[in-house]
């Protein structure tokens, strides 16, 4: 027994539990399953990373842009920040629906540039964050938790709204609680 022993047997080692039940988190993306893993390994995964920053690039562009157009003013309630994420979520809501199960399928980089890169660097939780920490420490404490889950309820509820009437307007049946799809 080393110094550092406690005595204790190790606890035995077990296989990663994979999810195949309605319990899976994301079951678009399961990297156990060798044909998703192929998708991000070897030389593409060099491909999706350029993709992924050219659409991060022009989604955060796009924010500077709305944060140029509609300033917030010095002690003011930061409404451009809470637009672009309310907007970007919705947005989200309708790719996430016009990509998933499409046919025929979309290209395989629409996700990774649309959804990670230009959506996600159009939204900004750092600005959120910061926003809500200037609220604070001007004092305005309520205005900052009204802040804080209003954009929450927004956000979440722009992506159910947006997807909601994307998959009328497309003609796609909602996602049943407890469903798996494969891709």
């Amino acid at each position: 027994m080393s110094a550092g022993d406690s005595g204790a047997s190790p606890e035995p080692e077990t296989e990663p539990e994979t999810e195949t039940s309605a319990d899976a988190i994301d079951p678009d993306v399961d990297l156990l399953v060798p044909a998703q893993r192929a998708e991000t390994a070897g030389a593409h995964k060099w491909v999706v990373l350029a993709v992924i920053a050219a659409g991060g690039a022009a989604g955060s562009s796009a924010r500077y842009g709305a944060s140029l157009l509609w300033p917030t003013a010095e002690g003011a309630f930061p409404w451009t920040t809470l637009g672009v994420n309310a907007l970007g979520c919705l947005l989200i809501g309708v790719l996430m629906v016009l990509v998933s199960g499409a046919e025929p399928p979309v290209h395989p980089l629409v996700r990774p540039f649309l959804g990670v890169g230009v959506l996600g660097g159009f939204t900004t939780f750092s600005t959120y964050a910061l926003d809500i920490s200037e609220l604070l420490r001007r004092g305005e404490t309520g205005t900052a938790l009204g802040y804080l889950a209003g954009t929450a309820v927004g956000a979440l509820g722009a992506v159910w709204a947006a997807a909601t009437v994307t998959r009328r307007l497309a003609g796609r049946p909602a996602v049943r609680r407890g469903a798996v799809t494969g891709r």
